[in-house]
Parts: C-alpha cells; sequence; structure tokens
C-alpha cells in the first residue's frame, strides 16, 4: 500500500527535478514543475534553449522520466505542458 499523498508526491518530484536541472541549464535550458495528478502524471514545461530543442522530446522521457520513475515512487509519465 502506498502511503504517499499528492502533496509528498509533488514536494518529492521537485526534490528530484532540483538534482536535474543544473544539467538541463548547463545547455542553456531549465524546466519549471507545472502539476503532479493523483495518477502520477507529472506536468514539466522547458524553459530557455530547451523550447523547440530537437532532443527536448529524448531529455524528457530518457532523462527526466526516467530519474523521477527511479525515485519517486507513484509517477506513471512525464508530460510536457
Amino acid at each position: 500500500m502506498n502511503d504517499t499523498t499528492p502533496t509528498d508526491l509533488r514536494d518529492n518530484v521537485a526534490r528530484i527535478l532540483e538534482r536535474i536541472r543544473p544539467s538541463v541549464q548547463r545547455d542553456g535550458g531549465d524546466i519549471e514543475l507545472v502539476d503532479v495528478t493523483a495518477e502520477g502524471v507529472v506536468s514539466i514545461r522547458f524553459l530557455g534553449a530547451c523550447i523547440g530543442c530537437p532532443s527536448s522530446e529524448m531529455t524528457l522521457k530518457m532523462g527526466i522520466e526516467r530519474n523521477l520513475k527511479e525515485h519517486v515512487p507513484g509517477v506513471t509519465e512525464v508530460v510536457e505542458a
């Protein structure tokens, strides 16, 4: 049984995004947490150089989503807002 509240889930997602953020910023971009649903869907917004970057989909799925699923129980998917 998962005792994580929606607030805990959002806080845990935000904590992991803070760890990921420096690597995104090194490439001139940034990420913003938009929403975390009760179903574990995380919405993020790309900022800066990430907007329109051809690699942003790979960054989203292979980097951000993989990290969040690995470190935050309850995350089911990450989507761009």
